[in-house]
C-alpha cells in the first residue's frame, strides 16, 4: 500500500454517505425535501414529483440541474430549501478524524451540495479544521459530479494535478471521470450504490470502512 500510494499528494473526498455512514439518514430526509420541492414548484403529487425528481437525477446529473435546465430555478433558494434537515443522527468519528489528519498532503472537499451544509455537516462529525477547502456545487458552475466539467473546475482552481490525487465516493459513477483523468479511485460500497460488476476498471479499491481503510494505509506508510 504504502508503494501504491506514495504519490498521493491530493486526498479529494465526497461528503455525504462517504465521511458518515448511510445510517446517519441525512440522504432520506434532502431526498423528502427535494420531493416536496418538486410538488410545490411543479403543484403535483408526489408520485408525479418523484418520476420528475429521479427523472432529472439520471438525464442532468441532479435534480437540481433538471430544474434549472427546464424551470430556471433558482440554485440558492433551492439549496438553502432541501438541505434544512436534522443532523442530530451524526455523530463526531474521532477515530476517522485523527486518520484525515494525519493523511499526508492536502484534504479537500467535493460535493454536490452546497458548502454551508457541507460546513454544518463536518462540524457534527468534529473535522471542521480538517479540509483546505469545500468544492460545492456553486463552485463546479452547477456542472455536478459526474459531469467531467465538475472535476476540472475543481483541480483548476485548486491547483490540482489529478495523476497525483486520491479520490473517495460512495456512488461508483462518480468516480469514472476522475479515474479518466489520472486519479487513484475509492469506492465505499457501502449500499447507498451498486455498480455495474461487468465493468469496475475505473475503481482502483473498494472498501467499506474508510476510517480502517484509512488506518491500515498510514499503519503501512509510518
Amino acid at each position: 500500500m504504502k508503494a501504491a500510494l506514495s504519490h498521493i499528494e491530493n486526498w479529494i473526498f465526497d461528503l455525504d454517505n462517504t465521511l458518515y455512514p448511510a445510517s446517519g439518514d441525512l440522504w432520506t430526509q434532502i431526498d423528502a425535501r427535494i420531493g416536496q420541492y418538486v410538488q410545490t414548484l411543479l403543484k403535483c403529487g408526489p408520485e408525479e414529483a418523484h418520476r420528475i425528481q429521479k427523472g432529472y437525477f439520471h438525464s442532468h446529473g441532479t435534480t437540481l440541474n433538471g430544474l434549472m435546465t427546464e424551470h430556471a430555478v433558482d440554485p440558492h433558494h433551492y439549496l438553502d430549501a432541501v438541505h434544512q434537515v436534522d443532523m442530530s443522527g451524526l455523530e463526531a468519528d474521532l477515530a476517522l478524524a485523527e486518520a484525515l489528519i494525519r493523511l499526508p498532503g492536502r484534504k479537500l472537499i467535493f460535493t454536490n451540495a452546497n458548502a454551508p451544509y457541507a460546513a454544518e455537516v463536518l462540524e457534527r462529525l468534529g473535522m471542521n479544521d480538517t479540509f483546505e477547502a469545500i468544492h460545492d456545487i456553486h463552485q463546479s458552475d452547477y456542472r455536478p459530479k459526474p459531469d467531467p466539467l465538475a472535476y476540472e473546475s475543481m483541480c483548476a482552481g485548486y491547483g490540482i494535478d489529478p495523476r497525483a490525487s486520491l479520490f473517495v465516493e460512495d456512488m461508483a459513477r462518480n468516480l469514472k471521470p476522475a479515474k479518466a483523468i489520472g486519479m487513484t479511485t475509492v469506492w465505499i460500497d457501502n449500499g447507498s450504490e451498486q455498480t455495474d460488476d461487468s465493468d469496475r476498471s475505473f475503481i482502483d479499491y473498494t472498501i467499506t470502512d474508510l476510517g480502517a481503510w484509512l488506518h491500515d494505509i498510514l499503519e503501512d506508510q509510518a
